[in-house]
């Protein structure tokens, strides 16, 4: 072994080489087994979880090994099934071991002249087997002859197989897979066996990680590793994961094909418009900051697109727009990342997590979300939900270039295609010329064929069927389509190995356009082949159509609602803030008597209380604190105080106000368009410690589902109690409970000598909706006194039990 270890030192010296070559050399075994210890290190660790699950968390691991069901109270624990399988994973393994020695070998050794020599010396799928770490079911969400269940697969294996191939021995010893296995149970019958089908698939691609043995270990290399695992995780994606399918019937004459490519479910279009306040990754000597070159990747299932890279720009505007099919909901999601483009390696600058089920039932949602996993950044989006429709008046071509259909293509097979591109029925070329080949035998060949589909621009490949006059595909595909009335569908079947065309077709797509259901199932002749060879296709045309949202439904984005005020957006350099518009100082006198009549007026009339009609000029603070001051004394009698939207912005009475209970949309304040929303009036569990009013604050308190986080806007406060003669600089301060460090504060900014602060300053809990409705909100108004002073520095508290509201409507009170 010393030996072979000093044999390349000494032939690089032989050779006269320079010692870089054995520096690089040693770097890259230093790298590999550094790779290779990891990998152990990791099974190790899955091991561990999964031989006692209740030590492994007990000692930390990472949150990506912990089990979905600690994580989703939605996703149910499944023990029992977890206990059926240890039982029946012995008899697994002896099946799997006769298949592969009984089919798959013969498979592999018919492939190649090279691979005749394959035998599998040892076959042992080990004592661990699957894991089902959760389930979770749907059956509200979806039509009711289905059931929809996805499974959280772990597979921590250590099975051992190995295979030799002309003396060189290849193997694998150990196996790590996690991934969502959706299972759909469709249709549901009346009778045996009840159900119909089994559909399964991958939502995104599985995590995979081989421990390789024998010859194989040379995968672990730095560099060979990446690409050998994404070409296996490729060859997983093109057969389990969205839209690829298996689908398995259950019942005998089961009609599978609509189950196998159902239509999707619709088109998510895409506007990514800028950024601001992106972390500066860019760096001189390692201290001085320099400014980033941004792009994004956005990705939904398997289909990615990059944006352009802005240069040295950490406020970028892009100005594009993305499609994507969606063919799971709830399911998909749409996934955003922001990096740094550097020569070397991009830095990564945060992403984004957005359901796709929340822009489906708003429509149209245009915000400013916050990147996670960096310390700062928003990224401004605007999210058009498409749904597919068959209404040929939705076919008009768009202005903007943008698509206006959705092309189906169910490619299903061929039927006696020519062995090759001389074998034509009209071809001048005839048998002579084959004769005289001295590839005959290889030209007698069946032809392995593959299709290449084009529509416009974009051009997709199916997978090969080998050696068959007859091949069989079975995928669709989809294609974003501008003009209908203009343009085609090209389809070229080719032969794999000759790289030669075995035939053609062009399908005019205003031939769907004839059909009442913009649909054609039918065998389509080929050009430029046999007489008698025909594809066998199914092409169907759906609009896309934005529908109008519900106004009666509460948005879960950002930008719900745009009724309420306008903020503008001031920015100083990477500073912004949000102002609300200038105030009118002068407004006609108006007394609390005709501000009541007039409110009581308008409602009796059922009168729209938008802020168009409710008044033609905003009233002006003095106003406003001088009815607050009224209405503050009659609410003692009659009820709570009245709610007031956030900001400086006064609508004209609070009776009106109070009538409508109308709130901020509190996640809409890093948008340029902000918004209100109707809410019902909230029952605070409300503690000041203290019988004696303090004072108020107004809080506005929503969860935003579609970035998963609690939202708290500080509107203001008004009348608190001074500690000291000099007077106070209030503050306000706010906690999670029972999460107290000082790392998860949050504070707003200090003003200056008043007793009726006003904040309007947003902050966000990035939690689960389940864990926030545990938590309780504590939130303090201090003062911001001296270093050395004897001045009381908290001025009021309150607190807000979390468990008793409805945070998806929200609430906002004094």
């Amino acid at each position: 072994r010393a030996l072979l270890w000093l044999g390349p030192v000494y032939l690089a010296g032989y050779l006269g080489l320079s010692g870089s070559w054995v520096l690089l050399a040693l770097a890259l075994w230093l790298c590999w087994g550094l790779n290779r210890q990891g990998k152990r290190d990791r099974l190790a660790a899955a091991f561990a979880l999964l031989e006692d699950e209740r030590e492994a968390v007990c000692r930390g691991l990472a949150a990506r090994h912990l089990p979905a069901w600690v994580h989703f109270p939605d996703v149910e624990r499944v023990e029992w099934l977890n206990k059926v399988l240890v039982q029946a994973w012995p008899y697994f393994g002896t099946i799997m071991e006769k298949t592969f020695k009984e089919v798959l070998e013969p498979k592999i050794r018919a492939k190649s002249v090279h691979l005749k020599t394959c035998t599998f010396t040892k076959i042992h799928f080990g004592e661990k087997c699957p894991r089902i770490n959760g389930i979770k079911a749907y059956t509200k969400e979806i039509d009711r002859r289905q059931v929809t269940l996805d499974l959280q697969i772990c597979y921590i294996g250590d099975c051992e197989i190995h295979m030799d191939i002309s003396k060189f021995n290849l193997g694998v010893k150990g196996v790590q897979l996690y991934g969502t296995l959706r299972v759909i149970l469709e249709p549901l019958l009346p009778d045996a066996p009840f159900v119909g089908a089994v559909t399964l698939f991958f939502m995104q691609k599985p995590h995979l990680e081989i421990n390789w043995a024998g010859m194989s270990n040379l995968l672990d290399v730095p560099g060979i590793n990446v690409m050998s695992d994404s070409l296996i995780q490729d060859f997983i994606a093109a057969r389990l994961v969205l839209p690829n399918r298996i689908t398995v019937p259950l019942k005998k004459n089961m009609n599978i094909a609509h189950l196998r490519f159902p239509v999707p479910q619709g088109v998510i279009r895409v506007y990514l418009l800028e950024a601001e306040n992106l972390v500066q990754k860019d760096n001189f000597l390692g201290a001085i900051r320099g400014k980033s070159d941004p792009y994004a990747l956005l990705r939904v299932g398997t289909v990615q697109y990059r944006s352009k890279t802005v240069s040295r720009d950490l406020n970028p505007i892009w100005n594009e727009t993305f499609e994507f099919v969606v063919h799971e909901v709830p399911g998909q999601d749409l996934e955003v990342d922001l990096y740094d483009e550097d020569p070397d390696k991009d830095d990564f600058m945060g992403s984004l997590l957005i359901s796709l089920v929340d822009v489906m039932n708003d429509r149209t949602v245009d915000e400013w979300f916050p990147l996670s996993k960096t310390t700062s950044g928003h990224l401004h989006l605007k999210l058009e939900w498409l749904s597919l429709v068959n209404d040929q008046e939705k076919l008009h071509e768009d202005k903007k270039g943008l698509s206006t259909a959705l092309l189906i293509v169910y490619l299903d097979s061929a039927f006696n295609l020519p062995k090759n591109h001389f074998e034509y029925s009209n071809g001048e070329c005839g048998a002579k010329k084959i004769k005289n080949n001295k590839y005959l035998k290889k030209m007698d060949r069946e032809p392995s064929s593959f299709v290449l589909l084009t529509v416009g621009n974009k051009t997709q490949k199916s997978k090969t069927c080998n050696f068959s006059k007859d091949p069989k595909w079975g995928q669709a595909f989809t294609f974003f389509v501008h003009s209908a009335h203009s343009q085609s569908l090209h389809i070229e079947i080719k032969d794999k190995e000759r790289d030669s065309a075995l035939g053609t077709s062009v399908v005019c797509l205003s031939h769907l356009l004839k059909d009442p259901n913009m649909t054609l199932d039918q065998r389509f002749q080929l050009d430029h082949s046999s007489s008698d060879s025909f594809i066998k296709m199914k092409l169907v045309l759906r609009a896309l159509n934005v529908e109008e949202p519900d106004p009666q439904r509460v948005k879960a984005g950002v930008n719900a609602s745009k009724q309420g005020p306008v903020h503008v957006m001031e920015k100083a350099g990477n500073q912004q803030k949000f102002t609300s518009p200038p105030q009118v100082s002068k407004v006609p006198p108006m007394s609390k008597d005709t501000a009541a009549l007039e409110s009581l007026s308008k409602k009796d009339s059922g009168e729209d209380l938008d802020t168009k009609d409710s008044s033609g000029a905003p009233v002006s603070s003095e106003t406003v604190s001088g009815l607050n001051e009224a209405e503050g004394k009659q609410n003692l009698e009659h009820g709570p105080p009245s709610v007031l939207p956030s900001g400086a912005v006064a609508v004209p009475t609070l009776p009106v106000l109070q009538e409508m209970r109308v709130a901020p949309s509190v996640t809409s304040l890093g948008s340029l368009p902000s918004s209100c929303f109707e809410l019902s009036s909230s029952n605070l569990d409300i503690h000041n410690g203290t019988e004696m009013p303090l004072g108020e604050i107004q809080l506005t308190v929503r969860y935003a589902s579609i970035r998963q986080s609690l939202v708290v806007l500080v509107n203001g406060c008004r009348n608190l109690v001074p500690s000291s003669n000099r007077g106070v600089d209030p503050y306000v301060r706010i906690y999670l409970l029972p999460d107290r460090r000082w790392t998860s504060r949050k504070k707003t900014s200090v003003k200056k000598k008043t007793l009726n602060p006003q904040y309007d300053e947003k902050f966000e809990f990035f939690e689960s909706l389940e864990n926030v409705k545990k938590r309780t909100l504590d939130i303090a108004v201090k003062n911001s006194k001296p270093f050395i002073s004897q001045e009381r520095k908290e001025l009021g508290k309150v607190r807000i039990d979390l468990s008793r509201e409805d945070l998806i409507k929200g609430f906002a009170q004094w």
